[in-house]
């Protein structure tokens, strides 16, 4: 007998079987119970066999959240083919070598972003149909159908393709150390088992009947942390939101009666910000997560009495599926005064189930549980990546002996919770979203004027840290942080462009001529506990 394959589409038959009637998407003005959305889905898949997609195909997405791309998460892997969600916020240079890196066969975009891939349309090497995810005028290239079209016309039975649990099924791509973005395979199984461990540590509550989400969270930020699984599991309700608002958040609040959403730091301050906040009932809210940056104590402890409910940190990264630890607070330690519970709900957290954490030294012997001794993250479980796309010596760096080495430093106590004080890897994270140091300095060392450069982080009260370049400049050459920011912007997603730059006469060095960043970093990040953000 054939053992059963662990695959998310479990999840999306366990919906339409015991929650087909209740309603499971809403997205603006349409609403779909589960079993539409499960139809839908069905005739996603049988659209992209008819399109000539087989299984193993790349099927690009670039989309604001919407019912179709929280579709496409089904409706892809179903027929055998791996989802490409795609960050909206990235440059033509870099959306076209990331598409031509896997090699997608299909995009679908919004129609927001005709123009956008218009820009760099004739660069691509393997995309043979691009097609409009609703109707638009413009771009005569695109395909002739739009995504309801492709829907309207699918005929027959969906694809019955034996999925195995150790296919690919999504494909991510995430700033890397090297300069250039990295794919990162997961599977049907790391999926799935992300899913069940995310649930154990982060069930329902007593106070929530129901579980309601609000997708705040971008889905090609790895499912929007892993949303699209989790809630169709339980039958809960997905709300989407196209892009980030605090009026259009406050409103989908009161109106659908949302009991949980995810923040970054930066979504934080903007709605504890909000000048109207307390026109809008809040009171179905349950819990927030906080995740993609480290919060501070005080953004915690205000969340929680703004909104009336319970909030803590998370972490995780791409390669992992991506939850890891979540700060919530352990029962033998609600007895302590609230001003330690919230340091504790703003700290990395504890491993979710399913998860084995450590932190090792440079021998890889465990650093003592006291919060103060540091060394480098490492896990080991179900959700780690399957490993880079079509990079084995990137994989071999990272997975070592079955351990996943994070690149984060931290320090462990005696409760085992982890907080991240430092970044191995030169990624720098604003608000959210990694940008990788590297990337950024090779696009200013090509600039003519410039001898050699320093991209690292800095304190930011909005972003939580942003990109400060630290430059020499060429002997006899001129340059100004005007003309060298504009220069970035014409090359960099704007996001990765550092907000500031600084001339120096030179930058520090070691004993091999390697530039000493963490020596830098010190100037801005002296008398902090943490030297991220």
């Amino acid at each position: 007998m054939k053992q059963a394959q662990l695959t998310p589409l479990l999840f999306k038959r366990r919906a339409a079987e015991l929650f087909g009637n209740k309603l499971g998407v809403v997205c603006g003005d349409r609403r779909f119970t589960y079993r539409q959305f499960a139809e839908r889905i069905d005739r996603l898949s049988i659209a992209l066999v008819q399109l000539g997609v087989r299984p193993g195909d790349r099927v690009a997405f670039l989309s604001h959240n919407c019912h179709r791309l929280l579709e496409a998460y089904y409706g892809v892997v179903q027929m055998g083919a791996i989802l490409q969600p795609l960050n909206i916020r990235l440059s033509p240079r870099e959306l076209a070598f990331i598409l031509n890196d896997a090699e997608a066969s299909v995009l679908f975009l919004d129609p927001e972003f005709v123009e956008l891939v218009d820009q760099f349309r004739s660069q691509l090497r393997s995309v043979k149909r691009f097609i409009p995810l609703d109707d638009c005028r413009g771009g005569e290239w695109l395909f002739d159908a739009s995504y309801e079209d492709l829907l309207a016309g699918a005929s027959g039975d969906p694809p019955s393709h034996d999925i195995d649990e150790n296919d690919v099924a999504e494909l991510f791509y995430t700033s890397g150390t090297t300069g250039e973005p990295k794919g990162v395979m997961l599977t049907h199984r790391n999926i799935y088992l992300h899913t069940l461990s995310v649930l154990a540590a982060y069930p329902a509550k007593e106070n929530e009947p129901e579980i309601i989400q609000l997708h705040t969270i971008p889905l090609f930020h790895v499912n929007g942390w892993g949303t699209p699984q989790t809630v169709t599991c339980v039958g809960g309700r997905h709300v989407m939101l196209r892009r980030f608002d605090p009026a259009t958040v406050l409103r989908l609040i009161e109106r659908e009666r949302v009991t949980r959403f995810s923040l970054v730091p930066t979504m934080a301050n903007a709605l504890l910000n909000f000048p109207d906040l307390e026109k809008y009932d809040r009171s179905s809210v349950v819990s927030i997560n906080l995740g993609g940056a480290a919060p501070t104590i005080e953004m915690v402890k205000a969340l929680e009495e703004r909104f009336d409910c319970e909030a803590f940190a998370g972490y995780g990264l791409t390669e992992t599926s991506p939850v890891l630890t979540l700060s919530v607070l352990k029962s033998t330690l609600r007895h302590l005064p609230p001003e330690e519970q919230l340091r504790r709900k703003a700290m990395t957290g504890l491993p979710i189930p399913g998860v084995e954490l450590r932190v090792v030294d440079d021998h890889g012997r465990d650093v003592p549980p006291d919060g103060r001794h540091m060394g480098e993250i490492i896990v080991r479980s179900g959700t780690v990546m399957k490993g880079y796309w079509r990079r084995p010596e990137e994989t071999a760096k990272v997975i070592k002996n079955g351990w996943f080495y994070t690149g984060d430093m931290a320090t462990i106590d005696e409760e085992r919770y982890v907080l991240i004080v430092d970044r191995k890897k030169d990624i720098i994270i604003s608000g959210g979203e990694n940008i990788s140091s590297i990337e950024v300095e090779k696009v200013i060392a090509s600039h003519p004027a410039v001898f050699e450069c320093a991209v690292i982080p800095v304190p930011d009260e909005r972003w939580g840290e942003v990109p400060k370049a630290l430059v020499v400049v060429k002997p006899g050459h001129q340059l100004n942080e005007r003309d060298l920011i504009e220069y970035c912007r014409a090359r960099l997603a704007h996001f990765k462009v550092p907000k500031s730059i600084e001339f120096r006469p030179s930058l520090p060095k070691g004993g091999t001529g390697k530039i000493l960043k963490r020596e830098l970093k010190e100037e801005y990040w002296r008398g902090r506990e943490r030297r991220v953000h």
